[in-house]
């Protein structure tokens, strides 16, 4: 539900929640207001329209604070008579809250306080519902688990089975050089050769020899 409401000379459109600036009101920060001229109300495919204002509606507002809006500045000269005229302004404004909108005792905060309170509860619901689903997986984790090791023990004996060759021998110890004594082979001995068949020795040359030649 939305409003259009008149203050100060000027029109706004507003819904529960908006903050907007209008023109200075002579209120204090934390009053609660009612904006009577109320030119239309519009609630999803129905519309008030005023004629000029809508009977049986207001709009309820909250005052935030006090300010001042950005400066403007003024400037008017006159040619060829060197008048100069600057001036600034900043204009008072009062910042409000829309709080409620009534047409006819229906009030649209009461209708955004329902629909909230709906929304939390589908969400508490679906937050119940996911507890609920968590709690069963974890049971159901739970009973499966005793039954994961003795689906696998046949295949950890034979694993271990298989293993058990290798660490043995793993675990046979090498021979060393104290255990297992280097064996040498035997040279064979030089026959020697006597009589005929021995070969005939070179006569040596002597120095008296070597210079005759």
């Amino acid at each position: 539900m939305y409003a259009v409401i008149e203050t100060g000379g000027k029109q706004y459109r507003v819904e529960v929640g908006t903050e907007l600036e209008v023109e200075l009101l002579e209120v204090a920060p934390g009053d609660a207001i009612t904006l009577d001229r109320v030119l239309l109300v519009a609630d999803g495919d129905t519309a008030a329209i005023g004629r000029p204002l809508v009977e049986n509606a207001s709009v309820s507002a909250q005052v935030v604070r006090q300010t001042r809006g950005e400066k403007v500045i003024s400037f008017k000269y006159r040619p060829k008579a060197r008048r100069r005229v600057k001036k600034g302004h900043r204009q008072e404004l009062t910042v409000l809250r829309i709080s409620d909108i009534v047409l006819g005792g229906k009030s649209a905060a009461a209708d955004a306080a329902k629909e909230a309170d709906a929304k939390l509860t589908e969400r508490q619901r679906l937050e119940e519902a996911a507890r609920r689903q968590a709690e069963a997986d974890a049971a159901l984790a739970a009973k499966l688990a005793p039954a994961a090791p003795r689906a696998d023990k046949p295949e950890a004996a034979a694993k271990g089975a298989k293993a058990a060759p290798k660490a043995a021998k793993a675990a046979k110890p090498a021979p060393t050089a104290e255990a297992t004594p280097r064996t040498t082979k035997p040279r064979a001995a030089k026959a020697s050769v006597t009589g005929a068949d021995a070969p005939a020795e070179k006569p040596k040359r002597t120095r008296a020899a070597k210079k005759d030649e």
